[in-house]
C-alpha cells in the first residue's frame, strides 16, 4: 500500500481540515494488535508525513472514554479502525467505533472511515459471529441492552464499508 501525505490540516483551504489535528485516529484493541501490525502501520503513517493519533494505554479504566480520545476522534480527518479476533471484546474499542461512526455521520466534512480486517472475517463482524459471538454473550450479561445495539449496529455499519482484509498466513 503506498502512502501519500495528505494536505495539511491546518493550511488546507477546506473550513473543515483547517480544525483537524490529526490526520489519522487508529482505533485498535492493544493486546492483539499494539506491538505487531498497528505499530507497523503507525510507523509508516508518520513517516510518511501523517499526523496521526494512537492512544498507547492499553489498560481500560472506568467506564466511559477519555475526554482525550473523544478530543481525537472528533479533530481527526480520518479514522483507521483495526479490527482483530478480541476487538469486540474490548468495551472502549466499541465506543470509540460508535463514536467514529458517530462522527461521520453528523459532521459535512467527509470524515473518511477506514475498516482494517486484521485476520477477521468481515461477515464475522458484519453478523457478530465467530470471536465477537462469545464478547457479545459476555456484554449482554454486563451492559445495559441500548449499548449492546448501539455497538451491534455500529459493527454492521462499519462492516459494510470499503476496507482492507489481511489474513494471516501460517507458515509450515
Amino acid at each position: 500500500m503506498a502512502l501519500v501525505k495528505a494536505a495539511d490540516p491546518q493550511t488546507s483551504s477546506s473550513n473543515a481540515s483547517r480544525y483537524c489535528r490529526y490526520h489519522v485516529f487508529l482505533s485498535f484493541r492493544g493486546p492483539d494488535t499494539h506491538k505487531t501490525f498497528t505499530d507497523h502501520l503507525y510507523t509508516a503513517l508518520v513517516s510518511a508525513g501523517f499526523r496521526t493519533f494512537r492512544d498507547d494505554d492499553e489498560v481500560e479504566r472506568g467506564d466511559g472514554i477519555k475526554p482525550e480520545l473523544q478530543k481525537a476522534i472528533k479533530h481527526s480527518r480520518t479514522s483507521v479502525i483495526v479490527f482483530s479476533k478480541d476487538y469486540a471484546s474490548s468495551r472502549w474499542c466499541l465506543d470509540e467505533l460508535v463514536m467514529i461512526l458517530g462522527r461521520k455521520r453528523k459532521t459535512s466534512d467527509d470524515h473518511i472511515v477506514l475498516p482494517v480486517f486484521y485476520d477477521v472475517d468481515p461477515s464475522h463482524v458484519r453478523k457478530q459471529t465467530g470471536s465477537l459471538a462469545k464478547a457479545f454473550a459476555r456484554h449482554q450479561q454486563t451492559q445495559p441492552l441500548q449499548k449492546v445495539k448501539a455497538w451491534r449496529e455500529a459493527l454492521a455499519e462499519v462492516a459494510d464499508l470499503a476496507g482492507m482484509v489481511l489474513q494471516i498466513q501460517a507458515h509450515g
